[in-house]
């Protein structure tokens, strides 16, 4: 699969998603803590909008933490630009050479399709993402991954029901490829959208 061009279409496909919400859903949470859709938009967007020599000034002022650096500028942004502006952020940049200080042009892909389910699988939207994509993903998930991300997966198996692909071992847990990979990221889905055990379920913190 070409990365880059997969990133291009996942950015056009999410601005035309975020330029279809409501004002309501704008204001929505999303399943990043803390942050609404807007807030996301416009973390998605700040490494287009930033250089790198505001990016290092923006980190020192959050003395090198970097989440607390994302966070703040996610917040001020949100409240500077409009929703059009965030929209535009994106979908101007589809071809963007951005990626994460980690992780390359395949990290920028899981950026990019992660941040989009944390809008769309809060919200109730019935976005697949691309099988390609989401596979391309899975086959990065690795038990630093998770580390990373603070995902403790231990005595669990993650299961995809969607297609052929399966992680760790212990308690079954089963649900959308895409949902999983949420999983592997740390993030906590709404009830109903993974099914297992009530071991995997206790363990996983569902």
């Amino acid at each position: 699969m070409d990365v880059a061009t997969a990133i291009a279409g996942e950015r056009r496909e999410l601005a035309a998603m975020l330029e279809s919400l409501t004002p309501a859903q704008w204001d929505a949470p999303t399943l990043c803590a803390g942050w609404r859709v807007r807030e996301v938009a416009a973390h998605m967007s700040l490494g287009f909008r930033f250089p790198l020599p505001r990016m290092v000034l923006e980190l020192v002022k959050a003395r090198g933490d970097i989440n607390r650096m994302a966070d703040r500028r996610a917040r001020q942004d949100a409240a500077a630009l409009s929703t059009a502006e965030l929209v535009s952020a994106i979908r101007d940049n589809a071809s963007h050479p951005w990626k994460p200080p980690v992780g390359g042009i395949t990290a920028a892909l899981g950026h990019d399709v992660i941040h989009g389910l944390d809008i769309t699988v809060a919200l109730g939207l019935d976005r697949r993402v691309p099988e390609d994509r989401v596979r391309l993903l899975l086959e990065q998930v690795t038990p630093r991954t998770l580390k990373f991300f603070g995902a403790d997966l231990d005595g669990i198996e993650l299961r995809a029901d969607d297609l052929d692909w399966s992680f760790g071992s212990g308690a079954v847990l089963t649900g959308a490829a895409q949902d999983l990979l949420l999983v592997t990221y740390g993030r906590k889905l709404p009830p109903g959208r993974l099914h297992g055990t009530a071991r995997a379920a206790r363990l996983s913190g569902l």
